[in-house]
């Protein structure tokens, strides 16, 4: 499809992701793509995060607009329960504004793409007589299941040790999105999650950051009953079909990363030789699991970088940065994309995060897998037992992975023949991954399809 013309009838688009990385990341990427069409996007941030943001940050030819979200000079996002009570309250009105705002110039909003645990929105424009799709961040067979929740052949918390859903494999308690098990921890979150579901009904077109071939049976599924539109990866053209000139890096981060010094230190190290860990950008370990952590990383005798928020760094044994420095690098953020996709990373031990877990897969790195809560554990399922390009840490009888299990679960991923099998499936998968999203490849053909669709609003 030839580029649009920047003419007055170009379709503008709204898109809203929830404002934390992990939701503004893919949406982003998903706007370059569109940009890419000659659709002229408009990605919707909050006056706090817009703040916040690095110095560095920039979005290419996609236009950053913050809007109020009710708060004030200083105020920081303590817990996300609570804040979303705020920005429920708050953002419709800041949103409506902008969309009148948009509406009394040449450039009238046509359409709004918003993340799917933000689904009022739809409501919203709609009563502004424009239509929208929600985004889902996660994957399919995540948000499958909490669609089974929403409809009610799922209960929540869920009942038993093992949870048949269809078109996936059988799942044990530990295997299932942690909201829905120990909800209680989180009620507000839990009540989101599965109100995301009600996007399945009411929206017309449900973008997902996936890849068809990547969770075939569940989207072959999934699309009989759903107008489902794969879209993924959602990461940088670079690393994928390098069609997008420009598109180098996400360009909006939370956290400025200490890109130098980690490239610098990889470059002294050999071919598939380091394991990189990040637990991404909110997940906390406990000072008990730090420490075996730690001294498991230690122990195997590998190179390793390590990914520390500032906030956790006081849980590392006493001594630890001093005594590793021979061995291995800590630094409170780094470029994730960019260290993966060097040749001196051999394994990334994650919290399986889908970001994570779909970059790992685009840059063919094998897994460690050590998930948190959310949607993690059931991430880890499928690269243990579905795609086998990983494995995933055991937890004693008081929840921690020991030093001998992180070092047993390392040699697993990086020696021997699993290694070799693990590093040949998430090859493979790469492959799928970058197929997806060259011209006409089943991802792209979506976003051009969309592309399409907007220019006859």
């Amino acid at each position: 499809m030839a580029k649009i013309p920047k003419t007055s009838n170009q379709p503008h688009i709204l898109v809203f992701p929830y404002p934390i990385q992990g939701h503004i990341n893919p949406m982003l990427q998903f706007s370059k793509r569109l940009s890419s069409k000659g659709i002229k996007v408009t990605l919707i941030t909050t006056i706090t995060l817009s703040k916040s943001l690095p110095p560095q940050s920039q979005s290419g030819s996609i236009r950053i607009r913050p809007i109020d979200d009710g708060l004030k000079d200083g105020d920081t996002i303590k817990d996300h329960e609570t804040y979303l009570k705020t920005f429920e309250r708050v953002i419709p009105k800041s949103l409506i504004n902008l969309i009148d705002e948009y509406n009394n110039t040449n450039k009238p909003v046509t359409f709004v793409v918003y993340d799917c645990i933000i689904p009022w929105v739809l409501d919203l424009t709609r009563k502004k007589g424009i239509d929208g799709a929600p985004f889902f961040t996660q994957s399919a067979a995540v948000h499958f299941i909490h669609y089974h929740v929403y409809k009610g052949d799922l209960s929540s918390p869920i009942k038993g040790d093992l949870v048949s859903v269809p078109k996936l494999p059988l799942l044990r308690a530990h295997e299932m999105p942690s909201l829905l098990v120990n909800g209680e921890c989180y009620p507000g979150l839990n009540v989101i999650n599965i109100k995301q579901s009600s996007g399945f009904h009411d929206a017309h077109m449900l973008f997902f950051n996936t890849i068809d071939k990547l969770e075939e049976q569940v989207l072959k599924w999934m699309s009989k009953k759903w107008p489902i539109k794969t879209i993924g990866p959602t990461i940088p053209s670079k690393y994928l079909d390098k069609r997008l000139e420009d598109d180098q890096e996400y360009g909006l981060s939370l956290f400025e990363p200490e890109t130098n010094a980690c490239i610098q230190w990889l470059d002294s190290n050999e071919h598939n030789s380091v394991i990189y860990i990040s637990m991404g950008s909110l997940a906390s370990l406990g000072e008990a699991q730090m420490e075996q952590l730690a001294n498991g990383l230690r122990q195997c005798g590998k190179k390793f970088l390590w990914v520390i928020r500032a906030s956790e760094e006081s849980k590392l044994p006493t001594n630890f940065k001093a005594e590793i420095e021979e061995q291995g690098l800590i630094v409170n953020w780094c470029p994730q994309l960019a260290v993966l996709a060097h040749k001196a990373i051999g394994c990334f031990m994650t919290h399986c995060g889908w970001n994570s877990t779909l970059e790992a897969i685009s840059l063919g790195v094998p897994l460690v897998a050590m998930p948190q809560w959310t949607d993690q554990p059931t991430n880890a399922k499928h690269i243990t037992d579905v795609w086998r390009i990983g494995v995933r840490v055991k937890v004693d009888e008081k929840g921690i992975v020991t030093k001998d299990e992180v070092e047993a679960c390392v040699r697993k991923v990086m020696e021997g023949e699993t290694g070799v099998e693990f590093k040949n499936n998430v090859e493979k998968l790469r492959n799928v991954a970058k197929d997806a999203m060259e011209e006409g490849g089943s991802s792209d053909k979506n976003i051009e399809e969309f592309a399409l669709k907007l220019m006859t609003m």
